[in-house]
């Protein structure tokens, strides 16, 4: 069973409005910065509301979910600057470069939990 939101009402307001507002921002963006932007909005979002339960397995699996969110976050914006580096365009649609589209790729899939690069979320799972 899991306990009520024991959140101020309109913290609360204000994460779930910043979740939507970073998925917005991710959906709608054609260049690679505000994509970056705008997940990382919804990290930073999703966090206290993973770690409001103040239970050591909460704060084990935010910890984790923090850890893991973050290394994808830097190997995207390094896979975006690489491609910038070497191509010179941010946008989006022309990752052409293999090195930055296989480090783009490898950061999605650990943002997701795709396997080989899975090895955090059944962890999470069973911390939460």
């Amino acid at each position: 069973k899991i306990p009520p939101l024991s959140m101020n009402p309109y913290v609360l307001t204000i994460l779930i409005s910043s979740l939507g507002l970073g998925t917005t921002l991710t959906f709608a963006s054609s260049h690679w910065l505000l994509a970056w932007m705008g997940l990382e909005v919804n990290t930073l979002a999703i966090l206290p509301l993973m770690a409001q339960h103040h239970h050591p397995r909460a704060v084990e699996a935010t910890t984790k979910y923090f850890l893991t969110q973050a290394t994808a976050a830097a190997m995207i914006l390094f896979a975006s600057t690489t491609n910038a580096w070497l191509v010179g365009e941010w946008d989006i649609n022309n990752l052409s470069h293999p090195l930055a589209t296989t480090m783009a790729i490898a950061a999605l899939a650990l943002k997701i939990g795709l396997a080989p690069v899975h090895f955090w979320l059944q962890s999470f799972e069973d911390s939460t």
